[in-house]
């Protein structure tokens, strides 16, 4: 029979469940104790609340939730797992708990958190045993200058595939750091819409490059379109004075704006002419 106080929890999870419309799962293996501890912390200033519980209690309450298409989360679940809840975005959530991981040498049978890849380059070492040991993981190498070089990129772990105790070695003598310590964000629900992890990734950098390039083009095609609003007005209008004072240029058309120009270019070219024809 369910205890009470297991049946205590799944009620109190699924009403936290019910009442917050961001609902994730996390992962908890390998995350030490203390890290935990300050991760929850950081999180709970920003009102995102951590649940542990069984696996099959979490799934309980994920399904007496009711919310729509919430099983699709549920089969997310997976290592030591928690709900992670939130009244933020999936996308700022992703932001934050990525924000607060660090990076930590690989151990042997840990799985690599996305391809593992030795650039290619100069090394440190002088040529020896070393030699075998990065063939054995795949890596060739040339000697330059006394010491090895990497002679090309070289993938060595491919995401999801477990790490030898010769490639945890090797990459520790690289101080290659593939690692990450903090939670694992499995997967997000929002609205029926369920997201894994590396679909929230968003390239800050890249995304405000990106809204410059589309603000720019829309600027440019305001103005060659002459689309008059308070952000282009301005440059029309100075567009059109430099296109219409540049016609009366061409057509030697005397205004205030262009005489003394045109003045100019008349004496530059008569001086010319007289230059030409030795007057």
């Amino acid at each position: 029979m369910v205890s009470l106080v297991k049946k205590q929890l799944v009620q109190k999870l699924t009403a936290e469940i019910k009442d917050y419309p961001i609902v994730g799962i996390v992962n908890l293996q390998n995350l030490p104790a203390q890290q935990y501890q300050n991760m929850r912390k950081t999180l709970a200033k920003k009102g995102v609340v951590i649940r542990m519980a069984r696996k099959r209690l979490l799934q309980r309450a994920l399904d007496e939730s009711k919310k729509a298409n919430i099983e699709q989360l549920k089969a997310k679940i997976k290592g030591v797992p928690a709900v992670i809840l939130s009244k933020d975005n999936p996308f700022t959530l992703y932001a934050t708990i990525q924000k607060n991981k660090s990076i930590a040498p690989a151990k042997a049978g840990q799985i690599a958190p996305r391809d593992i890849v030795v650039k290619a380059g100069a090394t440190s070492f002088a040529p020896g045993p070393i030699i075998s040991e990065l063939a054995a993981v795949g890596i060739k190498t040339k000697v330059e200058a006394g010491k090895l070089a990497i002679m090309a990129d070289t993938t060595v772990a491919k995401e999801g595939q477990s790490i030898t105790s010769k490639l945890a070695e090797v990459l520790k003598r690289l101080d290659i750091k593939p690692m990450e310590i903090g939670l694992d964000l499995v997967s997000v629900w929002e609205n029926g819409l369920v997201f894994d992890a590396k679909e929230l990734h968003i390239d800050e950098a890249e995304f405000a490059a990106n809204i410059t390039q589309a603000a720019t083009w829309a600027m440019n095609l305001a103005v060659e379109t002459c689309y008059l609003s308070k952000d282009t007005t301005d440059t029309i209008l100075q567009k059109a004075y430099r296109d219409a004072k540049a016609v009366a240029m061409e057509a030697a058309y005397l205004t205030e704006e262009t005489k003394d120009e045109l003045l100019a270019r008349s004496e530059q070219q008569a001086l010319s002419v007289k230059e030409e024809a030795n007057l």
